[in-house]
């Protein structure tokens, strides 16, 4: 099984900056692309910003020049660096593993979630 641990959450006044990681664990032969969403209560959750194993990135037209991005594939760690922060960031985000092969089954192929972090942009 694989687990993904999400830390770096909190509350933050706007304008200011904070940084989340997500670590997976487990069996874990490779990760094509991880990601982090966000869902604040009576919306759907929605991609905030992802990267694959190559190191292409994608944001939400939101975040764009505000968050960034990054992983380590060494140690299966995705990071989101935010700054510039806004009472509209605030959420629960969510970091995502997808296309995760593992080592103990090579022919497939799953998808994972943590278990969510809030962060509170207000002053």
């Amino acid at each position: 099984q694989v687990q993904l641990v999400e830390s770096g959450g909190g509350l933050v006044q706007p304008g200011g900056s904070l940084r989340l990681s997500c670590a997976a664990s487990g069996s874990i032969f490779s990760i094509y692309a991880m990601g982090w969403y966000r869902q604040v209560p009576g919306e759907q959750r929605e991609l905030v910003a992802g990267i694959t194993i190559g190191g292409s990135t994608n944001y939400a037209d939101s975040v764009k020049g505000r968050f960034t991005i990054s992983r380590d594939n060494a140690k299966n760690t995705v990071y989101l660096q935010m700054a510039s922060l806004k009472p509209e960031d605030t959420a629960v985000y969510y970091c995502n593993a997808d296309g995760v092969v593992l080592t103990t089954t090579p022919w497939r192929q799953f998808d994972y979630w943590g278990q969510g972090t809030q962060v509170t942009v207000s002053s």
